[in-house]
């Protein structure tokens, strides 16, 4: 880290610290929130969870090398340092942001209701040809996660970026007044969380805050694909950079191949440049990304080679669109997380495959009062595609089972029972659905098949 005092740390949050005065300027070597994280020099947040309470690992915490704690309740017998907060959650977040601007670099804010983090991992990539590079590790997007995102961030960082993700109004203005972007990416303004923002107008609004907070002279990346974001002519009285598929964004693509797992081949246009690459990915919609992370990569100064090279070493995290070949299956493991756009988005990856496909879809969460008919058209969608068979788990998902002419399981324990039935040797299987669903065991189940 930057060196970052208890002093500084105590005026940042408006906190009362607790401690001799020798240890103000003791300087903290990172931010912990898990007690068995703890290294010499920590700096402990205690914060109260649902089962459990961070106070209550506070001594230990101390014994294991942390030199202080911030705290809702002062601890009992302690002789270490200590800063007094009324929310450690909020004083977390004027931390971040007092750590951040300690910092004067490149910072790129990545949101949207689909592909956020497989674009700020295809940034991460080409960012890193030039730039030692900072990222958002995991699901830590959200006002817990930024601040610590933005805390662990190295001394001689050179660039960042920082995946935020949002439910509801006002959250993006918090995330963006701690992460102060530099560049914004937005990727897609889709259903999600419609239960608190309404409508797709409501997504829009709600991903735009970001824009609030971005640094004097910040640049505006925008799928010009999406008809939402292709509305947004200036920002701040600055025209944003398009991209998109479509041949009018100025950072485009042509001859696009998708060769499933063999990635996707395609020409990146942009002034004058045609950049042949190779996308180690099976989603067309990754050309997208791809196009995002060239137009960041772009104005941050990176040459063709390193623009090239970037979006050729991308690697896929976690459950986001991961092939799994068990022998008998080829597995589509995309069940981090589902709203109707990346559902439909992921099926057009399936249907790219060869062979006999398969979609084992369940229940998305946070659609509103549309709910029922977002996943009856998600099933037509799959049906209008001609996706060979299509198996939904859970409650919603009846609806979505009727628009695919389907087969329906209330529970995922009661499908497993029925899947070695349904499935052929060498099919292709998509499996995805809302986190959670913990459709993962779904993906488990199918590789002992």
């Amino acid at each position: 880290m930057k060196p970052f005092t208890l002093a500084e740390i105590a005026e940042a949050c408006g906190g009362i610290y607790v401690g001799s005065d020798e240890m103000k300027s003791a300087v903290i070597t990172s931010v912990e929130r898990d007690s068995r994280q703890i290294k010499d020099g920590s700096l402990f947040l205690a914060i109260k969870g649902e089962r459990v309470d961070g106070h209550d690992f506070i001594k230990k915490c101390y014994d294991s090398g942390a030199i202080c704690a911030i705290c809702e309740t002062a601890p009992l017998q302690v002789e270490k340092p200590y800063i007094l907060v009324p929310s450690t959650l909020e004083a977390v977040k004027k931390i971040g942001k007092a750590y951040r601007e300690k910092f004067d670099i490149p910072v790129v804010g990545v949101s949207g209701s689909v592909g956020k983090t497989s674009t700020k991992e295809m940034l991460y990539a080409v960012l890193s040809q030039k730039y030692k590079t900072h990222k958002t590790q995991g699901n830590l997007n959200n006002e817990l996660g930024v601040p610590l995102t933005l805390l662990s961030m190295p001394e001689d960082a050179e660039a960042a970026v920082i995946e935020m993700g949002i439910s509801g109004f006002g959250e993006m203005t918090r995330l963006a007044e701690m992460a102060q972007p530099t560049i914004c990416v937005l990727t897609i303004i889709g259903c999600c969380h419609l239960e608190n923002l309404g409508d797709r107008d409501g997504v829009l609004k709600a991903k735009t805050e970001m824009f609030r907070y971005a640094r004097e002279g910040a640049a505006f990346i925008l799928n010009g694909d999406d008809d939402k974001l292709r509305t947004v002519e200036t920002v701040r009285g600055k025209k944003p950079v398009f991209f998109g598929l479509d041949s009018n964004n100025p950072y485009h693509a042509e001859n696009i191949e998708n060769n499933g797992e063999g990635g996707v081949r395609c020409t990146l246009c942009f002034e004058d440049k045609r950049l042949d690459v190779t996308i180690p990915a099976i989603g067309s919609y990754m050309v997208s990304n791809a196009l995002a992370a060239v137009a960041a990569g772009r104005l941050l100064g990176l040459s063709d080679d390193e623009l090239i090279r970037g979006v050729e070493s991308y690697k896929t995290v976690g459950s986001r669109a991961n092939v799994v070949n068990t022998g008998r299956l080829r597995i589509i493991d995309d069940c981090y997380n589902a709203n109707p756009t990346s559902v439909k988005a992921s099926l057009d990856t399936l249907k790219n495959f060869s062979g006999r496909t398969v979609a084992i879809l369940g229940d998305m969460k946070e659609l509103g009062v549309n709910e029922l008919a977002l996943h009856f058209d998600t099933g037509a969608y799959a049906k209008e595609l001609g996706i060979d068979r299509v198996i939904a788990v859970g409650p919603l998902a009846k609806e979505l089972a009727k628009g695919a002419n389907g087969v329906w399981f209330e529970s995922i324990e009661a499908a497993v029972k029925e899947l070695p039935a349904l499935l052929r040797d060498n099919d292709t299987v998509l499996v995805k659905a809302s986190h959670s669903m913990q459709f993962e065991k779904i993906v488990d189940y199918l590789k002992t098949i």
